[in-house]
């Protein structure tokens, strides 16, 4: 955040590479910095004339102000905070008969997936949505969610600008008259990315590195299937969302190369944590919480003994994935390997 101590050392032209939008609020609010970009701020208005500042009106310390509080606010509603985030920590609260649920407390750490597993109904989805509002015991659970070791205030829990959460739900629908290149565009610009046509062209082919049919720059995007839609934006959400941690419900049913979304993300350093029946990502994550009756009733670390049944399973779901794509491109099922 900008502060007076950093307007008496960064000079102009440090403080237009920091923060770009500070360009057009020096030529809409008349303060001319042509030539002068290697003062600061503060060197800049003592060598105003006492005379030229009295005919324009002009007082140091409301420029000053107003200049931190404009920068510090356009920072928070682009997201421009550093949002790591290294632990996310869950802490009981009760199930649906008001049993309190029996642990001390759940620590995830930047990297690492986590897996919420359950029958259908058991309260899945109401756990996610407490990590995404950062419950502070006033949901039906009553958890408690700490960031880093702190509880969420509520400018970190209702910001705007400063997600701290993203989420990727089941249903992906969009609605904007804009092409996948616009969209995006629109998006990176909207951060004030710096290489934005770079940053939308990675977005892109790591999107369709996803999606199990290819889209270009200039498909619609409300055209695009619903595997494409979450392959999409879970690329936009690895590469430019500032959000550090990522919620996903069940990604298993999106269409999508889901060990490589999974790699995306948390090559990121985001936190990730999804819902699933999927026992490949099961398997892929760190550890599950299980969940039943609206409660969590068990925390299990994946083992090595686990983990070696991922090979095989890998096996036969890519031999279920050749069959798909046999039957979505008209060919004959044939099965060409042994089970």
């Amino acid at each position: 955040m900008l502060n007076r101590k950093k307007l008496e050392i960064l000079t102009i032209k440090e403080l237009k590479e920091e923060y770009s939008f500070l360009s057009d609020y020096f030529k809409d609010n008349l303060i001319n910095v042509e030539n002068k970009e290697n003062l600061t701020l503060i060197q800049l208005l003592d060598s105003i004339d006492k005379i030229e500042k009295e005919e324009n009106t002009i007082d140091d310390d409301q420029i000053i102000e107003n200049i931190i509080d404009y920068t510090n606010q356009m920072i928070e509603f682009l997201g421009m905070n550093d949002n790591k985030v290294k632990t996310l920590t869950i802490y009981p609260g009760y199930n649906k008969y008001g049993e309190k649920e029996n642990y001390d407390k759940i620590d995830v750490h930047a990297g690492e997936i986590i897996c919420i597993v359950g029958p259908t109904g058991s309260g899945k989805s109401r756990l996610l949505a407490d990590i995404e509002w950062a419950a502070q015991g006033d949901t039906p659970t009553k958890r408690i969610i700490h960031i880093d070791n702190n509880p969420v205030d509520i400018a970190n829990r209702f910001s705007a600008g400063n997600k701290l959460v993203a989420q990727l739900s089941q249903n992906m629908n969009f609605v904007m008259d804009l092409t996948v290149y616009e969209f995006l565009k629109l998006h990176a610009q909207s951060r004030m990315v710096e290489n934005d046509e770079e940053i939308v062209k990675k977005i892109i082919a790591k999107a369709n590195e996803l999606a199990g049919e290819k889209f270009t720059k200039d498909t619609p995007i409300t055209s695009l299937s619903g595997g494409q839609s979450r392959a999409l934006m879970i690329a936009d959400t690895a590469i430019l969302s500032s959000s550090p941690i990522v919620l996903i419900d069940e990604i298993e049913n999106a269409g999508i190369d889901r060990k490589k979304a999974l790699e995306l993300l948390v090559g990121e350093e985001k936190i990730v944590i999804m819902a699933t029946h999927d026992p490949i990502l099961a398997l892929m994550g760190n550890k599950r919480i299980v969940i039943n009756n609206g409660g969590i009733t068990k925390i299990i670390n994946v083992t090595e003994k686990e983990r070696s049944i991922l090979s095989e399973l890998e096996k036969l779901d890519k031999i279920m994935q050749d069959m798909r794509n046999k039957l979505r491109y008209g060919k004959e099922i044939t099965l060409d390997k042994k089970i």
